[in-house]
């Protein structure tokens, strides 16, 4: 399939899910209270987002490296070095502006899809936070790089 067709029917498959998820599933969960027990409903800002790709790994293992070889330049906060330098959750997401968004910001703004995450709480949002720059793959893709994630065995002393 050629990329020119693919981006045309995936515009139509996600524009019929917006349309069935309003007009039949909305009016149900609401009834049900469904976020009341399992997530938030959906806003139009989670069918437009992105598709995201979520980094994880051991710290140091070049996570961070590896979305700055995607951008083919640094992103705003970004933190290399050999011990454990990424130490919050990162959305890096395209704009023209180089700026760096806490993750406060980001949960209530009705254009990102971040809104899900208040059920974490402040303690989260406080380790969360976006940066935006211009790379053309970012008009694309979102990517989210992560803390490392400690390797090695416990111990008991």
């Amino acid at each position: 399939m050629e990329a020119s067709n693919f981006s045309d029917n995936y515009s139509e498959i996600l524009k019929q899910l917006k349309v069935i998820y309003s007009s039949k599933l909305l009016e149900a969960e609401k009834r049900f209270k469904f976020d009341e027990f399992h997530s938030q409903c959906l806003r139009v800002s989670d069918f437009d987002a992105q598709p995201m790709v979520l980094l994880l790994g051991q710290y140091s293992v070049g996570k961070t490296s590896f979305i700055e070889y995607m951008l083919k330049r640094t992103f705003p906060g970004m933190r290399i070095g050999p011990e454990p330098t990424t130490d919050r959750f990162v959305a890096v997401m395209h704009d023209k502006e180089d700026k760096i968004i806490p993750g406060n910001a980001l949960s209530v703004d009705s254009q990102r899809p971040f809104h899900a995450l208040n059920a974490f709480g402040n303690g989260f949002l406080t380790k969360f936070e976006g940066s935006l720059c211009d790379a053309d793959i970012l008009e694309k893709i979102t990517f989210i790089d992560t803390p490392g994630i400690l390797s090695g065995e416990k111990t008991t002393s």
